[in-house]
């Protein structure tokens, strides 16, 4: 909708103001000045004496500041009464400027002055009466991120040095928890074999690591426990060591024990060298032989000293906590790796930000709507009668506006076509707009700019800067740019954004081409893009 209306306003920019602008007299004390100086701007309305006016007190007018708001003179005049406001107006960079519409409450109802036209020239200054002096060499300021690049050292420096230290903790730690746990073979086996199955290697399908860790911890007790080479060992050969062990060492075993370990031993073998693949059940009882295995022959080697009945139930409150203790470290240690993965993110951000800025970080890692816009495939078509020939990033949708015109406007127009890429709300908008009137006449792009400007005012803009100056196309075509900045607030989050516009009128005769860019101010690929739009400009002439 306010698309809508601002190309309304953009349509009848050939129109002349309404009836009630003759309420409001405008006039300057001078159009030319030099930096700095005063402009005196005056309004004048005649009204009843019973007539309420109000004047408004803006701080600037466009681009142009008010240094002086007058008292407002008086002249009475029988019945009616004669109001003359007078406002001190300056710029202080040289330039051709506009000095917008300004409304005026009479009674309540709106009415707008003229919008006039300055300009600041600077000053001349006599080079043979004062002294020149050279200008002096660009001096190099220090640099503000010197200190961060220290920072940024000593805090890798400290991050390897504080994980140096928890590996060396780490490690002591846990040879210590390894020498506290594993004070016999059995407490070690049947340990390793409770971890073994918390990794759940077979149900993953690593089958062959599942058994080759089950039968080292078979023969490593066995070495420990038995004190035979069990490690190095063949399956035939640690078979027939463990048979000459037991007699020597008086063990009492029984064939079933030494045919379980032979056959997971067996298994084993084939696994790990035929890629056999057991079935599921057939794993789960190879891990109970050897439980069952481990656990009888140490109930076979002879008792060296008589275990007390508490043993079993302090072992498993031991077992437990060490249990908890290795949860502990394990917290501990994805604290620390995540702190130094932190820090390491950090660093690396910082050091991009420093080196390409943080504008390019954002806008690589995070995205930016306009820069993708600018990089992307731009597409040039012609547009409306009288055509206009222009690169833009998407295709411009046509905007059917002729419904939401007045009839008696609709009267004056022979064609209007009207295309649009864009919004306000989305901080960049794209438009294009051709008319053709039915009778041929020069039009006053000074007018249609201040019709324009005026209808950007509807649409909530304020505090509006305008500068106008003549433009080219690379064709020698000549037309008005009217360009500069207005602020707008949101009526949702209530919060204001600054934007950047700019507006170029040609002329033809019984035609109008118009091209509007607006773009929130500080967005450098949209100004970037802007840039790119208006150098791609041709224009065309009215076809009958």
């Amino acid at each position: 909708m306010r698309s809508k209306l601002l190309i309304l306003g953009i349509l009848f920019c050939a129109m002349s103001l309404t009836a009630q602008q003759k309420q409001l007299s405008t006039s300057l004390d001078k159009t030319k000045n030099k930096i700095g100086a005063e402009f005196k701007l005056t309004l004048k309305t005649t009204v009843d004496t019973s007539a309420r006016v109000v004047f408004p007190e803006p701080k600037t007018l466009g681009a142009l500041e008010v240094i002086n708001s007058y008292k407002i003179d008086t002249v009475d005049q029988g019945s009616r009464r004669e109001l003359i406001k007078k406002y001190g107006l300056t710029q202080f960079d040289s330039g051709r400027y506009a000095v917008p519409s300004i409304k005026v409450l009479i009674n309540n109802k709106p009415y707008y002055s003229d919008s006039l036209r300055v300009e600041v020239n600077n000053v001349q200054v006599d080079t043979l009466r004062q002294k020149m002096y050279d200008i002096k060499p660009i001096a190099a300021a220090p640099s503000d991120y010197s200190w961060l690049w220290k920072w940024l050292i000593a805090l890798a420096v400290l991050v390897g040095l504080a994980w140096l230290v928890y590996r060396f903790v780490k490690n002591r730690q846990k040879k210590k928890i390894e020498e506290e746990v594993y004070k016999t073979p059995i407490e070690k086996a049947t340990i390793l074999l409770n971890t073994l199955e918390q990794k759940q290697l077979w149900q993953k399908g690593e089958i062959k690591e599942y058994y080759s860790e089950l039968t080292n911890i078979a023969r490593n007790y066995i070495e420990e426990a038995i004190e035979i080479p069990a490690m190095e060992s063949t399956t035939a050969e640690l078979i027939e060591a463990l048979q000459r062990a037991s007699v020597k060492k008086k063990m009492t075993l029984t064939p079933e024990t030494v045919e379980n370990l032979q056959r997971v031993l067996q298994q084993a073998d084939l696994v790990k060298f035929a890629k056999s693949k057991p079935l599921d059940f057939e794993i789960a009882e190879d891990r109970k032989k050897i439980e069952k295995t481990i656990v009888t022959l140490d109930q076979s080697i002879p008792a060296v000293e008589v275990v007390e009945e508490e043993s079993l139930l302090n072992e498993m409150q031991r077992q437990e906590q060490i249990k908890q203790q290795l949860r502990k470290k394990r917290k501990k240690r994805i604290v620390v790796v995540t702190v130094f993965v932190f820090s390491f993110m950090i660093a690396a951000f910082t050091g991009a930000v420093l080196v390409k800025g943080y504008t390019y970080v954002k806008d690589t890692i995070i995205g930016n709507s306009s820069k993708e816009l600018l990089e992307g495939e731009w597409i040039t078509s012609e547009y409306g009668n009288p055509g206009v020939v222009i690169s833009t990033p998407h295709v411009l949708t046509r905007v059917d506006v002729s419904k939401t015109l007045p009839a008696e406007g609709m009267a004056l127009i022979k064609e209007m076509q009207s295309f649009i890429f864009g919004s306000l709300k989305a901080r960049f908008m794209v438009m294009i707009s051709t008319t053709k009137l039915k009778q041929s006449g020069e039009i006053d792009l000074n007018k249609a700019s201040e019709v324009s400007m005026q209808y950007y005012q509807m649409l909530g803009a304020q505090n509006m800067i305008v500068k106008q100056e003549e433009f080219s196309t690379k064709e020698g075509l000549k037309g008005m740019r009217s360009y500069g900045t207005f602020s707008m607030i949101d009526k949702i989050t209530k919060s204001s954004s600054k934007f950047y516009y700019e507006v170029l009128l040609f002329n033809q005769e019984g035609g109008l081409q118009q091209i509007t860019l607006v773009y929130e101010e500080g967005d450098q690929y949209a100004g970037q893009m802007s840039e790119r739009i208006l150098n791609s400009v041709e224009l065309r002439k009215a076809q009958p």
